[in-house]
Formats: structure tokens, sequence, C-alpha cells
């Protein structure tokens, strides 16, 4: 039921490549079966081999062969020899770069017979395109998600009640917070050679609240759906934005992506346990490739070496004993220090997400150079026109920030604390303002999610 659920979710979008996503999942319970039955070296590696190539050739051929391309034809233009190589107008297929990702995981497992490979086709098909987590994650393990799909699964109240809460807090994210915020960020981006400095910098801090708010808000809408099949899925952010430290943030952001690139990039590369060049190189390495996976542009490759530049100082001086991260504290009001760590941690952030939003790499820094450049710093025009969408928009933010801030350490912000004063009054309140909000912020649901584009 669930498979032909799935199947049925993704086909909606375009039948034509349930094809591919049929054939991804043949191919490495194909090779799965393979790798058990193999033990010389040499065919082992043959068939991982293969997994690999299909799995990466079709995610590069589908996300980034026009970029490849373009960027050939101007190397080429670059030394003043002219060629003509015709791009191809290619759909990119929702979630390849998510569901690729996770059966090439499957794979190399079973060839590192951490993981013993399934016999039962169904569950592995369900396992590759399970549909909360099919088009944008979490990434998840098949070690956590494929015995889930053995089991004989009865609803469970508790569990189906915690999922609908999370549903419930993930369309706030969605609905409320980055769908408000993405005309603010829209106009401000496109049009950034009108405004002054301060309207640039506050564009780009609504992008931060945006990209969060829309990420991580699918994110709980799929752990949420997941739960009503009685299916757990892993926790992908944990209020990233209250890290004191870069490697704290990644620890914090996307963590089903950032956990997959240290178990199969970081880790094969020799992770932090080599010269400490060879773990710099790593670092690079591992934060350009994540950066490359979000989209074909420079822009996005520039942001990943950027974190690698960010997350160097914390690394090198924790290695030397000098420096050690320390999570939020369960603390309501956090010691100056660790106020200060937590707000260059978001600036650093901010700033490396003008990047990430910019056209290319040309409007980014173009972006950067009108905040500095421009007289008319503190003109805050721009808000006054639209002062009363502004003030809603401020206030829900604030509210967000605080209810984010007040649950940092629980799984979801409805979550039983089994404390009369946050279950029996608190809780009330929220459910209140989190229903108003969405009913009354649904004009504002034009807006894909962000990373259906990745």
């Amino acid at each position: 039921m669930l498979l032909v659920a799935s199947y049925a979710f993704y086909g909606w979008w375009d039948y034509r490549f349930l094809f591919l996503i049929i054939f991804s999942t043949v191919v490495d319970y194909s090779i799965g079966l393979g790798l058990f039955k193999e033990n010389r070296l040499k065919r082992r590696k043959v068939l991982l081999t293969v997994s690999v190539l299909v799995n990466l050739g079709l995610l590069g051929f589908f996300k980034y062969y026009n970029f490849f391309i373009d960027n050939f034809v101007t190397v080429f233009l670059f030394f003043g020899n002219e060629i003509q190589v015709s791009s191809l107008e290619i759909i990119l297929p929702v979630g390849i770069s998510f569901y690729t990702f996770q059966t090439l995981s499957y794979s190399i497992d079973v060839y590192k017979k951490k993981l013993k490979p399934t016999k039962n086709f169904i569950a592995f098909s369900v396992f590759v395109s399970f549909f909360p987590q099919l088009v944008a994650g979490p990434i998840e393990k098949a070690s956590k998600l494929l015995p889930q799909f053995y089991e004989l699964r009865v609803f469970n109240y508790k569990k189906g009640k915690e999922g609908l809460q999370q549903i419930l807090w993930g369309l706030f994210k969605k609905i409320v917070i980055a769908d408000s915020c993405a005309p603010f960020v829209n106009d401000i981006f496109v049009n950034y050679s009108s405004y002054s400095g301060i309207v640039l910098i506050i564009g780009a801090v609504l992008f931060a609240f945006q990209i969060y708010s829309d990420f991580s808000g699918y994110s709980d809408i799929a752990i949420g759906i997941a739960k009503l099949f009685g299916v757990n899925l892993m926790t992908n952010f944990k209020t990233p934005y209250f890290s004191k430290s870069i490697p704290e943030f990644w620890r914090r952001w996307h963590i089903s992506l950032s956990n997959w690139f240290r178990d199969y990039l970081y880790f094969p590369l020799g992770g932090s346990k080599r010269k400490l060049i060879i773990v710099v190189r790593n670092i690079f390495i591992v934060f350009i490739v994540s950066g490359f996976w979000h989209g074909a542009n420079w822009t996005f490759i520039f942001w990943g070496a950027l974190n690698a530049v960010y997350y160097l100082p914390s690394f090198i001086l924790k290695s030397s004993g000098i420096n050690r991260v320390v999570f939020s504290t369960n603390n309501f009001i956090e010691t100056i220090n660790n106020f200060m760590s937590m707000t260059i941690t978001f600036m650093l952030t901010v700033f490396a997400w003008i990047f990430f939003r910019s056209e290319n790499i040309s409007v980014a820094f173009e972006y950067i150079s009108c905040i500095f450049k421009r007289a008319n710093f503190f003109n805050l025009s721009y808000l006054q026109l639209s002062n009363q969408s502004i003030k809603i928009l401020l206030f829900y933010l604030i509210f967000f920030v605080a209810i984010d801030w007040f649950y940092r350490n629980k799984s979801h912000v409805f979550i039983n604390s089994n404390h009369f004063m946050k279950d029996k009054i608190i809780k009330p309140f929220l459910y209140l303002i989190t229903v108003l909000a969405i009913i009354l912020s649904l004009n504002n649901m034009a807006n894909s999610f962000i990373y259906f584009q990745f």
C-alpha cells in the first residue's frame, strides 16, 4: 500500500520519471544481492562501481549536464576558440538528489558488509520511494529505515498525535514564516541596486529565516506524516541558528545530508586522522561537493567553499585542545559569551546565504558591494511602503524565534513536557496562535518548497 501511494505521489508530478526511480531501485536492489553472493574483491568493486556510475550518472546528466556544457564553451571562448555545443532542455526530476544518495548509501553499506542486503523487493522499493521524504529528505540510511517496512504496522494513537502536531508546526514554518518572507526577499534580491544598505542586510536576514523555515518545515511535515504510518524518520534540524560556532551549525543544519557526506566522503578520504594539510583538503572537498550538490551554479560552489573557510578555524583550535564546542544549554537565558558566539555565527551564516540566494557570483558581489557603498545606508523608506505587512511579519518572526528558543531541546514544539504550566496553559495558547496564523497566511501559499529544486 505504501509503495502504491509513493508511486502515485511521485507520478502525479510527472509519470515519466517513475521509470527513472524504478530503474534506480532495480539496479541497487540487484547490486545488493550480487555483493552478498560475491566474495571476490575485484568483482565486488566492479558491482559497487556500477552502482556509483548509475546513480551519479543519472544525477549528473539531469542536474549538471548544461552546467558543464556551458562552462566547457566558456573555457574555449576564453582561449579564443569558439565551439558550437547545444545545451538541452532537461527537466530536473524532483527529489533525484535525495533518492540517489539514499540508494547509493545502501550499496556502499552492503559492499562494506555493514548491512545485509534485503531480498524483499517491495520493502526495498518503499525504502527508495517512501513519499513523505522522497522529494526533500531526510536522507535515511537503510539500516534504520528499511527494517521498519518489514514490520506489520498498527496505528499508534500517541505516535499519530505527535505526527499531527509536528505537521502543524511544519505548516506554520512554511506558510507563516517562509512564505511571508518570500515576497520581501524576492523583491530585495531582484532590485538590490535600488535599496539602501540596511534594507539589503534585512533582505539577507529574511532569506536566512525563509530557507530555514521552508526546509525545516518540510522536514517536520515529512517526519509527521511518516509517524502517521508508524515510521520513524531522523530529525533533520536542531535550531541551527542558536549554534555557537560553525561546526555546531553544521551538526544542527540538514543533519541527514551532513551525516551522509561525513560517512561516505569525509571518512573515506581519511577524515581527521591524517596530517593537517590533508584534513584541510578533506574539509574543502566535502563542503565544495556539498555546495555543488545543491545546484548547478558557481554560487553554490562558492557558498560551500566559504563555509569550509568558516569551519577551519574552529576545527584547528579544537584539534589543539583550545576550543570545545558546547551545545546550547537548558538555561532560558544564555551567558553573554554564548550569546555573542551565537550572534557572530548567525551573521557569518547570513553573509554566506547571500551567495546561495543570488542569481550568479557577480550579482552576489554586487549585492554585498551595495551594502557598504550606499551613502543612505540607514534609509528605511522601503519598509515604510509596506508598513502593515512588515509589522505582521515582525510579529511572526519574534513569536517563531521565541518558541524555537523555548523548545530548542525538544523534538518539536507541541511535545508533552509533563509540566502543568507548559501542557495545560502555554500549549493551548500556542495551538491557537499557530492555527490562526496559518489561516490568516493561507494566501501566501503560492511558493513551492525551496529544496524541491535540488
